[in-house]
């Protein structure tokens, strides 16, 4: 295994990405080409959209690249700690990928249903559009979030930390493939246990019954193990419920933030007003505790908001 100790020495998972990176650019091109002559998909590469991907893309590169630098250490802290040693060999990276796996889901079910994740998360949901340029569209506030928690307990079950966060990337690497139109349903038997583009352009889709549903990365059997599984069967709405129509990537960043932070401060019982911290998107205080609202999309682009009263948002997630 002397390939990983030097791929681990070189810095895991960005030499992993950097190399795909190549991968990615020409997969894009393909597709935009495959689009423009497939009209009836309704989706497209526009400069726009791709322009936001783009840039979003490379801020949180950037961002989480710092991240992983600081936080590194800590996951050595707590293998420290270890349960048990675990050996490197091809079976336990496989192990580690499932178990990784199993840790996105937890992670990225949260950050449907925690309100303070999901001011991260929903700027990679805030397009309106599905295509392999979507998913680049990450906020950089996705370590501030404190999402690295979720993987913390591999460290302390005995694998060595730069194979998790090599683990991480191969995921994220992985995932990219499943933003797409221009693929179909695939055997059932790929269907039965993979996430597949099928899968994910549910997860993308703001349709009621898809709302909050196929969180799994690599793997759709989380999905069908814990209930939030669901098939493609109706074509897919993309987008947020509350859609934010902005050209300005700090309002596609920060948005959720500054609306959190509206709700946080508004006066009112000191636990209501942080419950609108760890409680699903969806949640809100009664009207009564209620204040005249501000947000960074009203201040920032108050043309391009769809305005919609709080009393009539539907009582799940997605946003």
């Amino acid at each position: 295994m002397q390939w990983i100790d030097a791929i681990t020495g070189l810095g895991l998972e960005k030499v992993f990405l950097l190399l795909m990176g190549p991968v990615f650019a020409l997969c894009m091109l393909v597709e935009a080409r495959w689009l423009s002559r497939h009209a009836e998909t309704g989706q497209r590469y526009t400069e726009e959209d791709t322009s936001a991907n783009l840039a979003l893309g490379l801020s949180h590169a950037l961002a989480d690249g710092f991240a992983w630098t600081l936080l590194t250490g800590l996951f050595y802290v707590v293998h420290e700690h270890r349960l048990m040693d675990i050996p490197v060999t091809v079976w336990s990276l496989l192990g580690l990928l499932l178990v990784q796996d199993l840790c996105h889901y937890g992670m990225h079910r949260a950050s449907h249903r925690v309100r303070w994740l999901w001011a991260n998360h929903v700027t990679h949901h805030s397009s309106q559009t599905l295509n392999l340029s979507t998913a680049l569209r990450h906020s950089p506030t996705h370590p501030l979030s404190g999402v690295w928690l979720f993987w913390l307990p591999l460290a302390w079950l005995g694998f060595q930390p730069g194979h998790v966060i090599l683990c991480v990337g191969v995921s994220l690497a992985f995932q990219f493939f499943v933003h797409t139109q221009a693929i179909g349903r695939l055997p059932d038997m790929v269907e039965a246990v993979f996430n597949t583009p099928s899968h994910h352009r549910v997860h993308h889709a703001r349709n009621p019954q898809y709302i909050d549903r196929n969180y799994g990365g690599i793997f759709i059997i989380w999905d069908k193990m814990f209930g939030t599984f669901v098939p493609e069967i109706e074509p897919c709405d993309y987008g947020i419920v509350r859609q934010v129509y902005t050209r300005s990537t700090l309002v596609m960043v920060f948005h959720e933030w500054a609306d959190l932070i509206r709700d946080v401060c508004r006066a009112g019982p000191l636990e209501a007003r942080l419950k609108h911290l760890w409680a699903p998107p969806e949640w809100q205080r009664p009207i009564t505790e209620r204040h005249p609202s501000w947000s960074l999309t009203r201040l920032m682009a108050p043309a391009t908001v769809q305005a919609d009263d709080v009393e009539d948002w539907p009582v799940h997630a997605g946003w």
